[in-house]
């Protein structure tokens, strides 16, 4: 299980020892669970918590040729995912 915790914006100041202001995160707001299990080869099956269909994540394209193997069905990496999410 793999838990991501998102903060609001708020935040806190308070004083250390040595006198620095630092900043708290503030209230957590979601907690997102997610299984996530290996199937065949490179595929992995994820299972986000209030969702009915699992995520495929595996190799496709240049990663598939980059470590020379050959999937029964290509799906998007992480690393796919991941730019989605930073460019969206």
């Amino acid at each position: 299980m793999i838990n991501y915790l998102f903060y609001s914006d708020q935040s806190f100041e308070i004083r250390n020892y040595s006198h620095q202001k630092e900043e708290l995160m503030g209230e957590i707001v979601h907690t997102s669970r997610i299984k996530i299990v290996r199937e065949k080869g490179p595929t992995r099956r994820a299972m986000i918590e209030g969702f009915d269909k699992p995520i495929y994540y595996g190799v496709h394209g240049g990663i598939k040729r980059f470590y020379k193997i050959e999937p029964e069905e290509e799906h998007a990496a992480t690393l796919d995912h991941i730019v989605a999410a930073t460019a969206g």
